[in-house]
């Protein structure tokens, strides 16, 4: 395949031996850093790192591609952040950006990564006080198979810790927690209900929180928004048909 560039535009993304979320995690991206695509294979990358030349397979929905002026143009001064955090606000919302990712020297206010544009924010989001308001602050934190933290989180992991702050203990898994609660009809869903999805082979293997009657917030490659619909859920960035709907839960 012809050569393509690409950008980590989450702010943690592990890069497995093999591509499969169960696979060896053999190294990490930080927000910023370039790769070159060498292979893909569905929903897999294999990359090469332009900074340190290491290969593996990541999920295709953790970079963004960029065309050769604009990997010049970003690759223009780069520098790696020493602050323990910042926070900055892109084309998908809020993130919050580990030490060590990568940033123009001058660091401040506004800066472009090919067509996405982001800005530096000087303060976190003040505490939230509601489950919704909650599982927004997890916006673009990547999706680690696992995961229960803002630098890697699976969907399950994802509605076991924002319901756990408002003292709801969910099971881990989503097959366990779609166990839990009183189901409810399509046409009765509200923002706050519990979404599972079942898979070809007939298991449930995803879960996501409404947060109207139709965008649901689930970790997907990444915390995103994305459409819903009584087939399931339809990817904003792209249309495709990612979740086929088994049912619904309100807790």
């Amino acid at each position: 395949m012809s050569r393509i560039h690409a950008f980590c535009k989450a702010s943690i993304a592990p890069v497995r031996g093999d591509a499969s979320d169960r696979a060896e995690i053999v190294t990490q991206l930080l927000f910023g850093e370039l790769v070159e695509i060498l292979e893909v294979k569905e929903q897999w990358l294999h990359i090469r790192s332009f900074m340190d030349g290491y290969e593996g397979w990541i999920d295709s929905k953790q970079v963004q591609d960029l065309r050769d002026k604009e990997v010049s143009r970003w690759l223009d001064g780069l520098v790696v952040e020493h602050s323990e955090f910042r926070f900055v606000e892109g084309p998908e919302g809020k993130q919050v950006l580990p030490k060590g990712f990568y940033r123009p020297g001058d660091g401040e206010g506004i800066f472009q990564i090919g067509k996405f544009e982001y800005r530096f924010l000087n303060e976190p989001d003040a505490d939230p006080d509601s489950l919704i308001d909650f599982a927004l602050t997890y916006l673009n934190a990547p999706y680690l198979w696992g995961g229960k933290t803002m630098f890697g989180i699976d969907c399950s992991g994802f509605m076991q810790q924002i319901h756990r702050v408002f003292n709801y203990q969910l099971p881990r898994n989503s097959s366990q927690q779609q166990e839990v609660g009183q189901e409810i009809d399509f046409e009765d869903r509200e923002a706050g209900d519990l979404a599972f999805f079942i898979s070809d082979a007939g298991n449930i293997h995803h879960v996501g929180l409404l947060i109207n009657k139709d965008e649901i917030i689930h970790a997907h490659g990444y915390v995103r928004i994305d459409d819903f619909s009584s087939k399931g859920i339809t990817r904003k960035i792209d249309e495709v048909h990612s979740h086929k709907l088994h049912s619904i839960k309100r807790l």
